[in-house]
This record gives structure tokens, sequence and C-alpha cells, in this order.
């Protein structure tokens, strides 16, 4: 059996739902005799402390909550070496999406007290004067970034339908930007184009469930970036009509490629995201100033299902 664990929640978070998890989920634990304990944040800054803490008391570090939670206690488990665990109970959910671990209490609980460790890349991201972020699944710019900030804003609509709407109002007032993106090491590629959005993935998903990168894979050490160039507001709506089943990527819009190290940079401010929530500093990001990406490979030992 693995453990002990901490499970990290947000009480705040989800409007009730991370509690009504969290209810859930120790009631399953309770059941298997597992040694755990709760600890409640009041922030992601406040999380990462908590987290801290855990892995300093060897505990496995559980974050209760969606993409935002699960990206912050990601990078602080790695930074200490713990053990990491995800009880899905966001909107998103998009990292636990691509660990097959279940959304509901009953199924992620069990992953957690016998789940198998599996190291899992995580991205660097540095800009400015800014200290550097550690983050899990994606980062992003365009079209995703300004319709998350919708999206967050948002407080009549949950669930993923919230994404969806976010983009549409995204999309209705979009005015070009010119990105360049250079993607290393080694021979360095750089794509000048006028578009619509960079997204930069470690793992497939992002967006509740849109299958932005179906090539990509948590732990190979390689970032898939995708690009999507300029073109009628038409053509991003077929974008959004496709990219819940990754069928976007035939779209002649949709640019890939694939390397260890990015630079992002745009002609005008746009905000940068990643993991749900938008970056440190970057509410925009402003124009002309790198976003530089690493990858680290292996960083993150995560708790996913002992079988596929």
């Amino acid at each position: 059996m693995n453990g002990p664990f901490c499970l990290i929640v947000n009480p705040a978070a989800g409007h009730g739902r991370s509690l009504r998890v969290l209810r859930s989920a120790t009631a399953l634990l309770d059941a298997s005799s597992a040694d755990y304990e709760v600890a409640t944040s009041d922030s992601l800054d406040h999380a990462r402390d908590l987290a801290a803490k855990a892995a300093k008391q060897g505990q496995v570090v559980v974050a209760v909550g969606g993409d935002g939670m699960v990206g912050a206690l990601a990078a602080a488990a790695a930074r200490d070496g713990a053990r990491f665990g995800i009880i899905p109970a966001g909107s998103g959910n998009d990292l636990a999406r691509g660990l097959s671990i279940p959304f509901q209490p009953a199924g992620a609980v069990p992953v957690l007290i016998k789940g198998r460790e599996r190291n899992v890349d995580l991205i660097a991201v540095e800009h400015g004067t800014q200290p550097e972020t550690v983050v899990a699944g994606s980062v992003y710019m365009g079209i995703p970034s300004v319709a998350g900030e919708i999206a967050n804003r948002t407080r009549w609509l949950r669930g993923p339908a919230v994404y969806a709407l976010a983009g549409l109002r995204a999309v209705a007032g979009w005015s070009p930007a010119g990105f360049r993106v250079e993607i290393g090491p080694g021979p360095q590629q750089v794509h000048d184009f006028p578009g619509y959005a960079v997204v930069v993935a470690n793992a497939s998903y992002f967006g509740a469930g849109m299958k932005v990168a179906p090539q990509a894979q948590p732990d190979d050490g390689i970032l898939d970036v995708l690009t999507m160039n300029d073109a009628p507001r038409l053509a991003f709506l077929r974008v959004l009509m496709k990219i819940r089943s990754g069928s976007h990527m035939s779209l002649p819009q949709i640019g890939a490629a694939r390397g260890a190290e990015v630079t992002i940079t745009v002609d005008r401010d746009l905000p940068a995201a990643a993991d749900g929530e938008t970056l440190p500093g970057a509410a925009p990001l402003r124009a002309g100033e790198p976003l530089r990406l690493r990858t680290l490979p292996g960083a993150l030992r995560t708790l996913v299902p002992a079988s596929g």
C-alpha cells in the first residue's frame, strides 16, 4: 500500500466541489485503513508551502482540485522529490485525463493506494525578471490564453461548456498577432507567422478535454509545439469543432513541431498561461518579451493506475 498521504485542498475552489470530492475520498481512505491527513489552503502559494512541508515529512503530496492546483503542487512535489497523486475535483482535470486517472473518487483513491509510480516530465517557464515557474501540462498564448481568462471570470456557467463559450468570445474579439517561435536545441527551427495561437504541450489535453496535442507523451522528454496560422474566423471555428477528437491536426492552418526548448515572442501584449492559470507577471506578457520554456524530463514521481 502506498502512503502516507497529505491531501491538499482549497475549500473555496469549484463552488464547493472540492470539499464534496474530499469527503468521498477520505471515506474511501478510511475504509482502506490508509494513513493520511488533510491540509486546507487559501491560495496556490499556500498550497505550495503545504506541499513542501508534506514532502519533507515523507508524505505523498495529493492534489484535490483542478488543473491549477495540480500544476502548482506537481512543481512543489518535484522540487522536493516527493511522490505525487491526484484526486480530480476541477472543471478540466486535463492532466488526470492524460494519465488515465479516473475522475470519480471511487476510481482515483485506489490509484493512490495501489497505483504504480511513473516518472512524468514537467515544463520550466521563464520570462523577464520573474523567477522560473514549473508547470505540468501545457503553456499557451493567443486565443487559448485569452479564452482562459474569460473562462476564469465567468461565474454563471461551469464545467467544460465554459471553455467552449470562452473560446467563441475570444475569437469574436480577436485581432491578428505576429508570433515568433524558436525551437531547439541543435539545429534551431524558427517559425514567424501571423496567427491565432501557440501551444507548447507536455500532455495531450487542455481546456477540459480538448485533445490539442494528440501525439504528446508526458514522459518522452520532448515538448510538442502546436501553432495556428492566420485564417478567417470560420477556420478557427472548425478547429474548435475538431480539437476535442484531435482531428484538427489535419487542417492546413495547424502546424506541429517538437523540441526540448522553446522560445515564444509576440508583437503585441498578450496573456501567457499554463495549466488553466495565467502565468505570474504575464497578464499580459509585454510585446517582444521572450517566454522561454524547457522540458524537465522525468521530474515528477506520479502515482498512476497499476495497469495500462
